[in-house]
């Protein structure tokens, strides 16, 4: 990778970018971070075919047939605008070595078991791929990315839409589209491709995963050799094992009826877990830890640049006399940027990352003025700040192929059992839950993270992380790709619990600096915090909490019995539904009077930290309720104080409003 240069731009839609992947035939390629800290690959597409109206629609369908793919065993389409001055399309990135690294430069052909289950991923893949119409054409082993979950397909700019070919496999300028070693008969011949063809092409990837060659030989003796044995010659399994060579000589038939589907072979082959061997998995750590340093590494150069740009931008302005911002830079859209945007961290370049203040909560004189009911109080957080760090998931604004949990999830927010003293790679410093505030201040919490490590072996779920933020609530669990006595680095991550649901996407790569046996310092791309030590188990909230609180009316006489804001707090672990919500009124017409009927209102909020105030995910309406119930909750904190002898627990949403006030019902 290598860091943006002065012409290229700084973001691309919603995407900043952090460094250059290269130069393809279609166009530029620049890895970027996402708003909410996710890695990304954007392409963007050279100018000279921006300018072809054919291509712009052909690219439009492309892009549209991928979204339906939906990512699974492929790198999801997460962004994309098809129609701007420089088209361009971002993709998840896969932070893992190809096929052809692994086999050909790093460990050599792989034991049967493992080429068994990357024919499964695969098969699953391609499966996927051809339920939405598209076939591959370029399946190879520089094309499949090896990671802890499984292969990974990538690469479909050659991929076009079935149901628009009509060239056969010509490109338009007659030339035959895939790569000489890993073409389908069909594809020398230059006929209509259809799914069979990304089969045979994946038995030849599955030879070469065994064997570390093509099964059709190499191009040395000339490509129309190379491709005639393809179409004509059997292939050479002579070093195949022999528990594969009939999936690999199925797949490679030359009548393309003969050959099994997509789905076939995922639904035969076993799968192995781990999948990889130990020294694969091993080097797919160092690779993640190499690529973070890359990341990083970019980032601090794009950072600079942006600093000396801005730096000489102000004295322009004030050389000038200005006294108004004026657009910085040009977009690949074409549109201009007037301030700069959101990093991976929440903060525009040079912006502070606030961390908890660790000053004791101070309770007030008296409670502050109160709303009639919390679903007022909560709903304003419309006009609320939308941009913040969200370091570890982001909003679904677009289909990112793998929707988060349902909102629904069951997980306590415990890691894997594990004592302190267990042995393994994780130092016993590290093990336990840790939080921290990631904006607002520890008082006033704006968005907060808790991650709890366990013990647990390189390429393992070993943390689980619960977020709150910009009206989410996301847990998940992340996998350990290395450990030392000093840092911890955290890699992909699987989403267990989503509120709202299919809101959250997977948290981005973490590490973890041990600074005192209380305190580390938890970084995400370009965004900081310190977390500090946090408690775990099943009972969290302290007892003068628990029970039924009610908020008063402001209605008074006999109408006030038509009117119910009560809140019930009872004990669990961080993960668990612990604050109910119960607001009942009566139901109005159009012209705003009351009628006979009530609207009856529940929701329920999981607790997602151990340290006062205790912070809860957005409220999550119970199935059933009133379709007239609805909020915009950007998640809330609890607090108790006294006021003439009384308990008043408090009900802070997550941003500057005043708190919902309730009181004892009992």
């Amino acid at each position: 990778m290598e860091p943006l240069n002065a012409e290229d731009p700084v973001a691309i839609g919603p995407f900043r970018l952090v460094g250059r992947l290269g130069v393809g035939g279609m166009g530029r390629v620049f890895l970027a971070r996402s708003a909410g800290g996710r890695t990304v690959a954007v392409k963007v597409v050279h100018a000279e075919l921006a300018a072809q109206d054919e291509f712009r629609r052909r690219f439009a369908r492309e892009v549209e047939a991928l979204e339906r793919v939906g990512g699974t065993g492929t790198a999801p389409v997460l962004g994309s605008d098809t129609t701007a001055a420089a088209p361009w399309v971002a993709i998840g990135y896969v932070p893992g070595p190809s096929l052809r690294t692994v086999v050909g430069d790093e460990y050599g052909p792989l034991p049967p078991a493992t080429v068994r289950a990357l024919g499964a991923g695969l098969g699953e893949a391609l499966d996927h791929i051809h339920r939405a119409g598209l076939v591959h054409r370029d399946l190879k082993p520089s094309n499949v990315l090896l990671t802890v979950d499984g292969p990974r397909i990538i690469d479909f700019g050659i991929a076009r839409a079935v149901d628009t070919v009509t060239d056969g496999g010509l490109t338009s300028t007659g030339a035959v589209v895939g790569s000489p070693g890993f073409m389908s008969p069909e594809q020398v011949r230059g006929e209509k491709l259809g799914p069979a063809s990304d089969v045979f092409c994946l038995g030849s990837v599955l030879a070469y995963a065994a064997t570390g060659r093509s099964p059709f030989g190499t191009s040395d003796s000339g490509v129309h050799a190379l491709m005639f044995r393809i179409a004509h010659d059997e292939p050479d399994l002579t070093d195949v094992a022999p528990a594969l060579t009939g999936l690999i000589r199925a797949c490679l038939a030359k009548d393309p009826a003969a050959r099994p589907t997509a789905a076939e072979i995922a639904g035969t082959l076993p799968v192995a877990d781990p999948w990889l061997p130990a020294g694969v998995l091993a080097r797919l750590g160092r690779h993640a830890a190499r690529l973070l340093e890359a990341e990083h590494a970019a980032e601090h150069a794009t950072e600079h640049a942006a600093e000396q740009a801005a730096g000489h931008a102000a004295h322009g302005a004030t050389a000038a006399g200005t006294t108004s911002g004026t657009s910085a830079g040009t977009g690949a859209s074409g549109g201009t940027a007037a301030a700069p945007e959101r990093t991976a961290g929440g903060a525009a370049p040079g912006d502070p990352t606030p961390g908890p203040s660790g000053a004791p909560s101070a309770a007030p004189d008296r409670p502050r003025s109160r709303r009639r009911v919390l679903t007022a109080a909560l709903t304003a957080a419309a006009v609320a700040a939308a941009a913040g760090i969200g370091y570890a998931l982001w909003p679904l604004g677009g289909p990112d192929g793998t929707p988060g949990g349902d909102g629904k999830g069951t997980t306590t927010g415990s890691a894997p059992s594990s004592s302190s003293g267990a042995s393994g790679p994780v130092p016993a410093a590290f093990l336990g839950a840790w939080e921290g505030v990631l904006r607002g201040t520890q008082e006033h919490p704006r968005e907060t993270v808790r991650i709890e490590l366990a013990q647990g072996a390189p390429g393992t779920k070993t943390a689980v992380y619960t977020h709150v933020g910009d009206n989410r609530l996301c847990m998940g669990r992340s996998r350990l790709v290395s450990a030392d006595e000093d840092k911890v680095v955290l890699g992909e991550s699987d989403v267990t619990t989503s509120v709202p649901a299919r809101r959250c996407m997977a948290a981005a790569h973490q590490t973890l600096t041990l600074r005192s046996p209380e305190v580390l310092e938890w970084s995400s791309g370009t965004a900081k915090a310190t977390f500090r030590k946090a408690r775990t188990g099943p009972e969290i909230l302290p007892a003068e909490y628990l029970g039924r609180w009610k908020m008063k009316p402001l209605v008074e006489g006999p109408e006030a019995d038509r009117y119910t804001d009560e809140v019930t707090v009872t004990q669990g672990a961080v993960g668990a539904a612990v604050l109910r919500v119960l607001s009942v009124y009566p139901r109005t017409d159009a012209e705003g009077n009351q009628l006979a009927d009530a609207v009856n209102c529940t929701w329920t909020a999981i607790l997602a930290s151990t340290t006062p105030p205790y912070v809860l995910g957005p409220m999550d309406l119970e199935p059933g309720a009133d379709r007239e119930c609805v909020r915009d909750d950007p998640g809330s904190y609890l607090t108790l104080t006294t006021y003439k002898g009384k308990e008043i627990l408090q009900v802070y949403p997550m941003y500057d409003t005043e708190p919902g006030e309730y009181h004892r019902a009992d």
